[in-house]
């Protein structure tokens, strides 16, 4: 029994330390506890690193929610944007219209006063300088709203302000040229308002 004994006790000690059991207990144990460790470990940063699915999509519905907001808002002023400049651009027209017919009713009130003493004398002289200074005051009304006349008289013919209606001989030193102008052009500023309808040599 005794001998029994000693041969189990050196079998268990064999056991202990037999490298195919891979060492003590104590080592297997410490195995287990490491290993437990790095999987909390790997969970823990799982779960900071990643958001859960329900916030991410409570995000990304807040974002879409915004730019649909700011998507709106622009649209809505746009709208609101093309609307003014249209009504600006309907006054701008009337007012202009408006102003021109203003500057013009006093030319008109001379017009009449003419006739009116036409009716009533005789003196061809005082009825003439009256027709000028209304003639004046046209043109200066006129100018005041930016349209001048295109002078073209005795200058080379040029087709961006000039029509020619008709040609007519008149010498080697006017060939080319405007020797009349049958109609006055006018500009508005820098655009040809009407073609200066004119004759030119050849």
């Amino acid at each position: 029994m005794k001998k029994e004994k000693v041969d189990n006790e050196s079998i268990k000690d064999e056991v202990k330390s037999s490298p195919e059991t891979g060492g003590t207990p104590h080592d297997g144990a410490a195995d287990a506890n490491v290993a437990d460790a790095s999987q909390e470990s790997s969970d823990t940063m799982s779960v900071e690193g990643e958001k859960p699915e329900p916030e991410a999509a409570t995000e990304l519905e807040s974002v879409l929610a915004e730019w649909q907001d700011k998507y709106l808002r622009l649209q809505a002023e746009f709208d609101n944007y093309r609307k003014r400049t249209l009504k600006e651009k309907m006054d701008l027209v009337q007012t202009g219209g408006r102003d021109v017919l203003l500057e013009m009713l006093p030319v008109r009130d001379d017009v009449q006063r003419a006739l009116e003493a036409m009716e009533k004398s005789d003196d061809i002289e005082a009825l003439r300088s009256g027709v000028r200074l209304i003639s004046q005051k046209f043109t200066e009304a006129l100018r005041r709203k930016g349209v001048t006349e295109i002078e073209v008289k005795d200058k080379e013919f040029d087709a961006e302000y000039c029509e020619a209606v008709a040609r007519f001989a008149a010498g080697e030193e006017m060939k080319g040229k405007v020797i009349d102008v049958v109609q006055t052009g006018y500009m508005l500023g820098e655009r040809v308002l009407r073609f200066a309808k004119v004759v030119v040599g050849e």
